[in-house]
C-alpha cells in the first residue's frame, strides 16, 4: 500500500509543477529563480524541470506499476 500512496503523491507533485509552469507562469515554484541565478537561465530551468517534474512523474509511475504488479492487478 505504501508504494501506491508514494506513487500517487509523487505523480501529483510532478503534475502540479507542470500546472504551475504552464498556467501560472511559474508562480509558486520558489526554487526555480534560485536555480536560474545559480546556474544560469537555461541550465537552471533544465535542472528544475528534471528534478521537480520529470523525476517525480517517473518515480510515481514506477511505484504505481510496482504496486499493481505486486497485487496481481496488472
Amino acid at each position: 500500500m505504501g508504494n501506491l500512496i508514494f506513487g500517487i503523491l509523487a505523480l501529483l507533485m510532478g503534475l502540479l509543477t507542470i500546472y504551475l509552469r504552464v498556467f501560472k507562469n511559474s508562480k509558486g515554484l520558489g526554487k526555480l529563480e534560485t536555480m536560474k541565478e545559480a546556474y544560469g537561465e537555461k541550465l537552471g530551468l533544465a535542472i528544475h524541470i528534471i528534478s521537480y517534474t520529470v523525476v517525480p512523474i517517473a518515480v510515481g509511475i514506477v511505484m504505481i506499476v510496482k504496486y499493481l504488479l505486486a497485487e496481481n492487478l496488472l
